[in-house]
């Protein structure tokens, strides 16, 4: 895609420019570790406050609850993406990632200061849900404007690498929540954190959120009022008719990544104490590690595409993860050593971050700028929601019936799609040759 390997490409820039975008960078990913560690931290933090909002007669039933609150919160993101992307093509980047943060400071801080339901019924729960769709909305937002925001300021001839700070942050957020959780099990114990200490996360959520907003609002805006005014900017409506192709095109490997995403990090840890058979606590530690790794990759494999071109990334990822998937769960299922299951992990991780690394500008680099923010948010919630969010519920329900085997393959077929779709794309991105 754009910025394949020609340094003399590159602008010169000011070094007060280069500080100045480099700042930008900053100050929008803080935001994006700020919102992925709000949304992540009501799952770490479910089975301490589950008994508050529901009826104490069955644990299981409690955590079914919060988690199908959980679910809705994921199932708001394609609306999330549609609207915060129609924002930001239509009112400024700026302006959505500012609108974005404050709506999740204020989900975390109706969350920390909710009422039981022993004080106020059903009212609780109904709440809870509220916060929730709001939190959903908001973090379904993030993600296309962040990455439309982030390749537009990012330094020409380094944008795989500065864009790639969209999922170091991403993967911070994750484990940020998981840090959080585990300081507040060694001060308090389990009848604190049931009564009151779980909320200590939620409210510290909404405090750094607080400081992203106030980040966020020294951003300069990327686009222009010319671009804004334009009557197709931000509609469904020119997104389908002028860039169909383009649309579909992202929808297709955002699948297949997606899917691998969720498998090798969320579900993870499921698979290793169900399928391997390890501990919790072992399995909890191994991914925290792998996670981490994971996080560090990111800038490496971005500068890489800075080299090797956006296109080549891609069908790196595709041909690896095709190639490797069955490979690696199969071997992880019969693993006893944590270290190799680490290792295997990381592999896995390593082959996902082709994809990652670059995942926000190999989509912007598809679409213009009056649609942009539109056509890389709504085509990520909707292959996120879709493949991303079931990509558990797929994997424990062929379990059950005795074919886990089978999910080994879902993957593997999704990863032949991303390959072909990859294919498909130019050799230099069709957009964003220029700096704004």
């Amino acid at each position: 895609m754009a910025d394949t390997a020609n340094p003399s490409a590159a602008p010169h820039y000011t070094e007060h420019e280069k500080r100045h975008r480099i700042f930008s960078i900053m100050a929008a990913s803080s935001g994006n570790l700020v919102e992925w560690f709000d949304f992540y931290i009501y799952a770490f933090c479910a089975v301490y406050f589950a008994p508050s909002f529901f009826p104490k007669s069955d644990p299981t039933a409690q955590l079914l609850n919060t988690a199908g609150i959980f679910a809705a919160g994921f199932l708001m993101r394609p609306i999330g993406g549609w609207l915060f992307g129609r924002i930001a093509d239509r009112n400024g980047r700026k302006n959505s990632m500012v609108i974005s943060v404050s709506m999740m400071c204020g989900g975390s801080l109706l969350i920390a200061c909710l009422p039981t339901y022993a004080s106020i019924g059903a009212w609780a729960p109904a709440l809870l849900l509220v916060a929730r769709l709001f939190q959903g909305l908001s973090v379904g937002g993030e993600y296309g404007t962040t990455a439309t925001y982030m390749s537009e300021v990012a330094l020409r001839g380094q944008r795989g690498f500065y864009s790639s700070f969209q999922y170091v942050t991403l993967i911070g957020g994750q484990l940020l929540a998981v840090l959080v959780v585990v300081v507040l099990q060694q001060l308090m114990d389990d009848a604190e954190l049931r009564a009151w200490g779980w909320r200590i996360p939620f409210v510290i959520g909404a405090i750094t959120a607080v400081v992203a907003l106030l980040l966020r609002r020294t951003l300069h805006e990327t686009t222009t009022a010319e671009g804004r005014a334009n009557k197709n900017a931000g509609t469904i409506s020119h997104l389908f008719s002028h860039h169909k192709a383009a649309f579909f095109t992202v929808l297709g490997y955002t699948a297949g990544g997606s899917l691998i995403f969720y498998t090798f990090t969320t579900y993870m840890q499921k698979y290793l104490v169900n399928s391997a058979g390890m501990s919790i606590k072992t399995a909890s530690n191994v991914m925290t590690v792998c996670l981490f790794l994971y996080m560090c990759m990111q800038p490496l494999f971005g500068a890489l595409s800075d080299r090797i071109g956006r296109r080549t990334n891609m069908l790196l990822f595709g041909a690896l993860g095709a190639v490797a998937t069955v490979p690696i769960l199969s071997a992880l299922q019969g693993v006893t050593s944590p270290f190799m299951a680490g290792v295997l992990i990381v592999l896995a991780l390593a082959i996902v971050s082709f994809y990652t690394s670059i995942s926000g500008i190999v989509k912007a680099e598809m679409f213009p700028p009056e649609v942009r923010a539109l056509g890389v948010g709504l085509a990520y919630a909707v292959a996120n929601a879709i493949f991303g969010g079931s990509a558990e519920y797929v994997a424990l329900g062929l379990k059950s019936i005795g074919h886990e085997s089978a999910f080994y393959w879902y993957v593997t077929v999704m990863m032949v799609i991303a390959f072909a779709v990859a294919w498909r794309l130019p050799r230099e991105g069709k957009y964003l040759h220029h700096d704004h």
